[in-house]
């Protein structure tokens, strides 16, 4: 932006600058010519009041030879019916046209330079031309001089401008990216991003709508952590009610009240993570969230004698998200398959590690999911759930610039595909 801006002065300097000198370089050149033109002139005024006293050619040379054209050669005298004295450069015929005006005019030579020919009149009818060469050089005194100067203000000029054009432009490029850094990190999970307002006003205003947006998304993420941290804190009071209905029913109950104390352990940790202030996303280990959470299923699943498999969870393989971001999606998929399909449905999760993702297969081996498009759109379900559970995962997917993906698996029954993008960008993209 900043080579724009300079481009852009540049050119607007140099067509002011050409608007202006050039004309003033024309000038001063005129200038130049009328000067010397001025100055022969002067000097053939100077023989006028010689050549009303005396024609004699003595007189005549000793008048000349005083002057500065006549010293150099330059002057010359055409009295008519007499004779011309000093070296004469105008050609007869202008000699005496010019005698027949009343006053002074000058021709420009072949070979460079111009003549000025001034007619005088004498007593008896008689009459008198004065002839002055201007050389080229004497026309075109000082103009160069006076180009390069004019030619060196141009370029300061044009300097100048693209200086000052540059310190703007940077002010500018400074806020800009001010502004793109902020929102970058601000996506990339930094709430606590702000801007120091800074620039032109436009930026100005950005900026301060910038900062304005992040605290309102503070307060927003911050009351939606209280309402899911409230949410789940309700939960404590059917469940101690759960656990002492537990305890009545004696040793027989104890597979129950194993259940019911992982449950709260859930519900505690959904609690601590709602009370946490948001962080930006870190890298965990998939395979041990796997191995973690068919753990805790496995006990459920023992006793709906559901056949299991985990494959490709053995080595460790990093993915760009929270560990409990994708224990939840983990969960909500694998809560799916348990409330979806009948008691001794099989199913499998597969870890799968691509160069560029990594992918977590679930499949099971029920009736399948007969609309995968509408089952993907959030808040629907036809199987009578709130149909959050795949938009939970959804996200989390793209979060990474990922996809979520339905079909149907080689068990029979639906197939979940999360793939999450390890180069993954802030805004999700991919």
């Amino acid at each position: 932006m900043r080579r724009t801006l300079a481009v852009l002065v540049v050119a607007v300097t140099s067509m002011v600058a050409l608007a202006f000198l050039v004309p003033l370089a024309l000038i001063v050149k005129e200038t130049a010519q009328s000067r010397a033109l001025a100055n022969a002139e002067r000097q053939a005024s100077a023989l006028v009041p010689v050549l009303a006293l005396t024609t004699r050619s003595g007189d005549l040379g000793h008048a000349m030879a005083r002057t500065q054209a006549g010293g150099r050669g330059r002057l010359a005298i055409h009295v008519k019916g007499g004779a011309r004295m000093g070296v004469s450069r105008a050609p007869a015929a202008e000699v005496a046209k010019a005698a027949a005006q009343t006053r002074a005019s000058s021709i420009e030579l072949p070979g460079g330079g111009y003549v000025l020919l001034r007619p005088v009149a004498l007593d008896e009818g008689r009459g008198a031309v004065i002839e002055v060469f201007v050389p080229a050089e004497e026309l075109n005194q000082g103009v160069g001089t006076s180009w390069a100067v004019l030619t060196g203000v141009a370029v300061a000029l044009v300097l100048g401008s693209v200086l000052v054009g540059d310190r703007l432009g940077a002010r500018v490029v400074r806020a800009a990216r001010r502004l793109g850094t902020a929102a970058t990190a601000l996506g990339s999970g930094d709430l606590s991003e702000r801007i120091y307002p800074d620039g032109p006003p436009e930026l100005v205003a950005a900026a301060n709508a910038f900062n304005a947006m992040a605290n309102r998304v503070t307060h927003l993420l911050a009351a939606e952590r209280e309402m899911a941290a409230d949410l789940s804190h309700r939960l404590r009071t059917p469940l101690t009610a759960l656990k002492l209905s537990l305890d009545q029913l004696g040793p027989q109950a104890e597979a129950g009240r194993q259940a019911l104390a992982r449950l709260e352990g859930e519900v505690d940790a959904i609690i601590s993570a709602a009370r946490r202030p948001a962080r930006a996303a870190r890298f965990c280990d998939a395979a041990e969230v796997l191995r973690e959470r068919l753990t805790f299923w496995s006990a459920l699943a023992e006793d709906q004698q559901r056949p299991w498999e985990l494959v490709g969870a053995t080595l460790p393989v990093r993915v760009p998200v929270p560990a409990g971001e994708l224990t939840a999606a983990v969960d909500a998929l694998l809560g799916n398959v348990f409330r979806h399909t009948a008691e001794g449905t099989a199913f499998s999760v597969t870890l799968h590690e691509g160069q560029d993702a990594v992918g977590i297969l679930i499949a099971d081996a029920g009736p399948g999911i007969p609309d995968p498009e509408a089952a993907l759109e959030r808040g629907t379900s036809g199987a009578g759930s709130t149909g959050l559970g795949l938009d939970i995962t959804r996200r989390l997917a793209e979060s990474t610039g990922g996809t979520l993906r339905l079909d149907r698996s080689a068990l029979g029954g639906a197939r979940v595909q999360l793939w999450l993008r390890r180069n993954a960008r802030a805004d999700g993209s991919r």
